[in-house]
């Protein structure tokens, strides 16, 4: 284990801060009693997750993270929340023994589960495959290698954007 002090230390630290992020906004976002709430653990998450792209040398990346997850995904769940009219009935979830009992471990086996993948990992090996992080190869290989791909992400952001409005337009009484 290196000191606090040097470089590797302090990357160390860094790094665990963002996963520390992570965590604690997915903890927040699906442990929430409120909307609101559960958006802004949901955009603490993706700032940590941003923060994680920016740390593996993939600046690009972390600022697309940034403005299509954080300044698109929820935004538009926010103003979705703002426009849709307040319902005076609680419609939260039971919570019993059983189900706390099965999430708990489904969370153990997942983390296990990766934890085992990671220490498996060759990481030399990975990191000899990643190129240079630059805007052009990742612009290239994002239009002709990952168009497919692309392609699908835009129309996940779009049926995103169209569920929100229909969310708002249904909250709101017809004048």
């Amino acid at each position: 284990m290196s000191s606090l002090l040097t470089v590797e230390g302090l990357a160390g630290l860094v790094f665990w801060v963002l996963i520390a992020t992570t965590v604690v906004g997915a903890i927040i976002a699906t442990n929430a009693r409120r909307l609101t709430r559960a958006v802004a653990g949901l955009a603490l998450s993706f700032v940590g997750v941003a923060g994680i792209y920016y740390f593996l040398a993939s600046p690009f990346v972390a600022v697309m993270q940034m403005l299509i997850y954080i300044g698109a995904v929820c935004v538009t769940i926010v103003f979705a929340i703002m426009l849709a009219e307040p319902s005076n009935e609680e419609t939260e979830g039971k919570r019993t023994k059983i189900t706390v009992v099965f999430g708990f471990a489904a969370g153990v086996l997942l983390f296990l589960g990766l934890a085992v993948l990671g220490r498996k990992t060759s990481w030399n090996q990975v990191a000899e495959r990643i190129n240079d992080g630059n805007i052009t190869a990742v612009g290239t290989a994002m239009l002709t290698k990952y168009s497919m791909v692309f392609e699908l992400i835009s129309v996940v952001l779009l049926l995103a954007i169209i569920g929100s409005l229909v969310l708002a337009r249904a909250g709101r009484d017809k004048v």
